[in-house]
């Protein structure tokens, strides 16, 4: 009888460690999309300027999020060994960078038209292929008057000045609508942020995942329209049924910036502030511990020994009351989320 006690027991105990041992594997969650930094500067760098790819791990086409760089980024990406979870295709005639501009770039969202957002969509139009740019209305507006004018650089777009080129079809996304993102599994919803110009956060999502990328923004603080509120209030409905795996977002300057000279940018004291913002939207506040919070848009310093990323960083950890997850967004790297 004592053994067959002590055998039952050591089931039980077995049972229960398996289901705590399998709780904390459910906490570890598997990955679903793949980001590729292409471009993390804000400025000062014309070979690493607001770019990123972005694509389900299980496509083998990105959307590009940006596009201030593009070859160069993909170039330094393929040297970091970035691309190495991808299917790429083996088109012998063309460069490798060249092969994953035509064959696995699928579109590109455009958050406004400052030239850190899409020169180098520009420089590469001549040798990339057909394919949507999705932007707001007064984005794609703001493309063609000032670029694909036939002044500034030849009319690739299927609107504006003849002739038109008819390589890139400018696509208008509406406000807070879920639209596809073609050629890939992928659907983007749009929201209006504050800027000099107008500027967009595209909400991303696959399925049951979730992730949001926030082109230039001020403060909501500062601006005094709420926009960044709206983004958090998608997103808090939203995460009711659906996991966020990712916030791209910028903080170009270190706190010491004056207010008054951001120009529609963010802080770390302001950019902790607005997650905090968010925070208090969640049901459960936990949730942005899990997320990846991808740090982007440094602005270059131009003193002499400065790292303003490396300050950035610091200053955000200062600040980071919620235990989040904060990642500089480095050229080259690959995250996956």
């Amino acid at each position: 009888m004592y053994n067959i006690i002590k055998s039952f027991v050591l089931l039980l105990i077995t049972c229960c460690s398996f289901h705590l041992f399998a709780t904390e594997l459910d906490t570890e969650r598997a990955p679903v999309f793949e980001l590729v930094v292409l471009g993390d500067s804000g400025g000062g760098r014309d070979g690493n300027l607001s770019a990123f790819l972005l694509r389900d791990l299980t496509d083998d086409k990105y959307v590009a999020l940006d596009a201030g760089t593009l070859l160069n980024g993909i170039e330094e990406s393929l040297q970091q060994n970035a691309f190495s979870g991808l299917k790429i295709d083996t088109e012998q005639k063309l460069t490798p960078s060249i092969n994953i501009l035509r064959n696995h770039i699928a579109g590109y969202l455009i958050s406004h038209g400052h030239l850190d957002h899409i020169a180098g969509l520009l420089v590469v139009s001549p040798d990339d292929n057909a394919k949507p740019i999705y932007a707001l209305p007064s984005v794609n507006k703001a493309i063609i008057s000032s670029y694909f004018n036939w002044q500034a650089w030849p009319n690739f777009s299927n609107r504006g000045n003849s002739p038109s080129l008819n390589k890139y079809q400018m696509v208008d996304l509406p406000l807070a609508t879920n639209v596809e993102v073609a050629d890939t599994s992928l659907k983007v919803s749009v929201f209006s942020l504050s800027h000099p110009v107008e500027s967009t956060a595209f909400v991303i999502e696959n399925d049951k995942d979730i992730m949001v990328y926030f082109g230039d923004t001020g403060p909501d603080e500062l601006e005094k329209e709420n926009k960044i509120e709206k983004v958090w209030q998608y997103l808090a409905d939203q995460v009711k049924s659906k996991n966020l795996r990712g916030i791209i977002i910028e903080s170009s300057f270190p706190d010491n910036h004056p207010d008054k000279y951001l120009y529609g940018h963010l802080t770390p004291k302001w950019l902790t502030k607005e997650l905090m913002s968010l925070s208090a939207l969640l049901d459960d506040p936990a949730i942005l511990k899990s997320t990846k919070v991808i740090v982007s848009h440094v602005k270059s310093s131009t003193l002499k020994g400065v790292d303003a990323s490396a300050v950035v960083q610091s200053q955000l950890q200062q600040h980071n009351k919620l235990g989040l997850n904060f990642i500089m967004a480095k050229q080259g790297h690959r995250v996956l989320l």
